[in-house]
């Protein structure tokens, strides 16, 4: 009788232990991030090495998935359409997320509102860079040659970032440059080292080994501080337009679906990471800085990005239908 007893007791003693949360045992199997742009650009470089060092701590494999096109609509809708448990992550950017709402005219779905940002990852500067030979030795002396004459500029495509860096760049020198679209990052960069084009605004790791090799001359970086990787390179604030800064943020958003304690876990997992001083030279190597941020800062900032873009979309007459 008395076994009996001390087995009952023993069976609701574990009966009343509290069952891990959701947050303890994720994930359980592999979690794919969706990378809506190609191989080999800044997101995904970032996407790999995240995802690397995240199957590391969580014991199960990080797949990265390329879903390109539609300016990154692509791979936002199938994060969208899959389920919101914290197995389908988004790899994104500023680029996608603040400006593809004002871009766009027919979205099925907010880029803003739609979506939980999880976690910042790195800043990412971009650069204005020519051929090999260019007379635009600076910021400014390019500045001075569009005053007195026809100055062009490549970019992905209408309403690309690299598209509105240089109209901000214009509205800030009070200049005019002239905007050649392409379906894409490589044409323009193509068409610069072709001289059928004078500049092009784009992310420093697509062009850091042309810069190495010298294919490319820098000109100015758009940070407000110089890239460590590049310190050589000056910012276009240094060189005749103080208070210029465009640094674009990458991070991992989800569903807005997604589980709160998931969220919070996925935060505090990849600012660990971001701690790391491993991670610090794996980011440099792409020309790109850690930026850990609390997951309501990263709300914030994407507000705040939404608002300033969509302005900056609005007065360039930029749209896609």
């Amino acid at each position: 009788m008395f076994l009996k007893s001390l087995a009952a007791v023993a069976l609701l003693a574990l009966t009343t232990l509290p069952a891990p949360t959701l947050a303890q045992t994720y994930p359980t199997r592999p979690v794919k991030i969706v990378v809506p742009q190609t191989p080999g650009g800044a997101s995904d470089a970032l996407a790999r090495i995240v995802g690397q060092k995240l199957a590391e701590k969580w014991g199960q494999p990080v797949v990265i998935e390329n879903r390109a096109g539609a300016g990154g609509n692509v791979g936002m809708e199938a994060v969208l359409a899959a389920p919101a448990d914290g197995y389908t992550l988004l790899m994104t950017y500023v680029g996608t997320q603040a400006i593809n709402g004002a871009l766009y005219k027919n979205l099925p779905f907010d880029p803003g509102r739609d979506f939980v940002p999880l976690a910042t990852l790195a800043t990412v500067p971009f650069v204005l860079v020519a051929k090999a030979g260019t007379p635009f030795k600076t910021a400014g002396a390019l500045a001075d040659a569009a005053r007195g004459g026809r100055v062009t500029y490549g970019s992905a495509g209408n309403g690309s970032v690299n598209h509105l860096l240089g109209e901000l760049f214009a509205r800030a020198a009070k200049v005019e440059l002239v905007h050649v679209p392409y379906r894409g990052a490589a044409p323009a960069l193509q068409d610069l080292l072709g001289g059928q084009i004078d500049v092009v605004f784009t992310s420093l790791p697509s062009v850091a080994g042309q810069i190495k090799t010298a294919a490319l001359q820098p000109i100015a970086v758009t940070s407000a501080k110089r890239a460590p990787a590049f310190g050589s390179i000056p910012t276009v604030a240094e060189s005749g337009l103080p208070g210029f800064d465009v640094n674009p943020w990458f991070g991992l958003m989800a569903h807005r679906n997604m589980p709160r304690e998931l969220v919070e876990r996925i935060n505090a997992d990849v600012n660990a990471l971001l701690r790391q001083p491993e991670m610090a030279e794996r980011f440099a190597a792409q020309g790109a800085e850690p930026y850990a941020t609390a997951q309501a800062e990263f709300a914030a900032i994407l507000a705040a990005d939404i608002e300033k873009w969509g302005a900056v979309v609005r007065a360039s007459g930029a749209r896609v239908d």
